[in-house]
């Protein structure tokens, strides 16, 4: 799929001078920002149900407690 945006022609010849330097493409930098974008929102929703799960668990951890050289097997 294709996608057309409009950017300043300063700012756009700065990226292809830094993808050349980095041995890649504006195209690729982009494409790797907008997975990131995407997995980034992914992971804020994971991360958002797990604190929910958290704080309305039943469980509880009991009356057991650790030293820290027990938890750490020294």
């Amino acid at each position: 799929m294709n996608l057309t945006i409009t950017v300043e022609d300063d700012l756009l010849k700065r990226a292809r001078i830094r993808a050349l330097e980095e041995n890649t493409s504006v195209n690729a930098v982009l494409r790797k920002y907008l997975e990131s974008y995407v997995d980034t929102t992914r992971q804020r929703r994971a991360v958002d149900r797990l604190l929910h799960l958290s704080r309305t668990a039943s469980a509880k951890r009991g009356g057991a407690r650790w030293t820290r050289d027990e938890l750490h097997g020294r």
